[in-house]
């Protein structure tokens, strides 16, 4: 627990003074964080400091003066982006505490399960900001539910008990949903970056009350929860049902996936039955939902994003877990007395993705070569209660996955 912050090693100068240069600190400076979330900040006239662990890439970013971002799509174009500095905030973490403590705002990108490592750098930056500067604008922007009230969390925990108060007073949390394909890029792009033309950045309103951020291509809502939900359930389980029913058939990238019948009937069957959810639980009108599940299978299909399918499926246990694309809405839909088979399907295709370069992979096929039971490792992978309706039909393809195929 941090007990005062770190001495800084520079002196940034305080962005939140009357007509001072903007400043974000943004953590994860990988094609996501450049291509999306730093872009939209540039955008919107911040000086943007990435903060990563990747030495490499910190040394890239810190001597060169731009990037380019290439949107593709039939909106197409190329954006420039400049104005940004590079920490690395494993061996440099004392400037960075230093820049968050006079920053305007903290995003991050840098994967639900690294936020607690983001967090007491953020925590020793809340002890070492001065009063008079605003509240920090702390947003998380991961594919996950209320991944800023995990940082938030991981943020409180960091600090020792006597600061606690006075370090969350300085700093406001937001949750935050965000949606850009960002496929694997060309090794020879260097800092570029190839992204989808289209994007959607929405933002909690409430917790900044009157003093909303000014980033005008975020969309501010009061009620996140039906725009988290819309987008992990239709853009990420669809992209993760491609990747593993595609693995499974031999396929090499989500579009020649998607041009196997077997494959494309599967997505289309899952995305019916999440778009059933989506709309029974937040009214969402179904012709309008029928439009966004459309939109988002050509997104899938545009062969200038393809991605593979090894990529897409890589951590097959966290997309497994409780309340991520698969297990929350399956659980969701039998709760209700909905049909999941097509999400049980995909459940079961993700159990058979062995990618020896994966961790996760790697952890997954063991577990399946264990003498677990099948009822207790599916309850393991997906942290369902013992008399939840959904479990029967996870134990069932674990024990499928686990006799050998005919």
């Amino acid at each position: 627990m941090p007990d005062t912050a770190p001495q800084p090693a520079s002196d940034p100068q305080p962005a939140s003074e009357p007509g001072a240069q903007l400043k974000a600190v943004h953590f994860g400076a990988g094609n996501i964080g450049r291509g999306f979330v730093g872009l939209i900040l540039h955008n919107s006239g911040y000086e943007v400091v990435f903060a990563d662990v990747n030495a490499e890439l910190i040394d890239a970013l810190a001597a060169a003066d731009s990037y380019t971002v290439h949107e593709v799509g039939p909106e197409a174009k190329d954006w420039v982006v400049d104005n940004f500095r590079a920490l690395n905030s494993r061996d440099q973490e004392a400037d960075v505490v230093a820049e968050i403590a006079t920053a305007d705002l903290v995003t991050t990108a840098v994967g639900p399960r690294i936020l607690s490592f983001v967090a007491p750098v953020i925590a020793a930056a809340l002890i070492a900001r001065e009063e008079a500067l605003p509240p920090l604008r702390v947003m998380a922007c991961e594919n996950a539910i209320g991944a800023t009230d995990i940082l938030r969390a991981a943020v409180e925990a960091s600090l020792a008990a006597r600061y606690q108060r006075h370090a969350l007073e300085q700093g406001v949390f937001a949750n935050t949903a965000v949606d850009r394909i960002v496929p694997g890029q060309d090794p020879d792009a260097g800092l570029d970056v190839t992204v989808e033309d289209f994007f959607e950045w929405a933002i909690e309103k409430g917790p900044f009350g009157d003093a909303v951020p000014d980033i005008p291509e975020a969309t501010f809502v009061d009620d996140l929860s039906p725009y988290i939900e819309r987008k992990l359930f239709t853009v990420n389980t669809g992209h993760a049902t491609i990747a593993y029913h595609g693995f499974a058939h031999g396929a090499g990238t989500l579009v020649e996936a998607l041009a196997l019948d077997e494959v494309s009937s599967e997505v289309e069957a899952v995305l019916a039955e999440t778009k059933a959810l989506l709309v029974a639980k937040h009214d969402f009108p179904a012709e309008q939902q029928q439009k966004y599940l459309e939109k988002n299978l050509s997104r899938f299909a545009n062969p200038a994003l393809s991605d593979t399918v090894e990529r897409v499926g890589r951590a097959p246990l966290r997309k497994l877990s409780r309340h991520e694309r698969f297990v929350g809405p399956a659980a969701e839909l039998v709760e209700r007395g909905l049909s999941a088979d097509a999400l049980v399907r995909a459940i079961g295709a993700a159990l058979r993705f062995d990618v020896p370069d994966d961790p996760e992979s790697v952890e997954l096929q063991t577990l399946l070569a264990s003498d677990a039971s099948d009822e207790d490792l599916a309850v393991q992978l997906t942290e369902l209660e013992k008399d939840h309706p959904l479990l029967p039909a996870i134990v069932q393809v674990v024990r499928d996955r686990r006799l050998p195929l005919p």
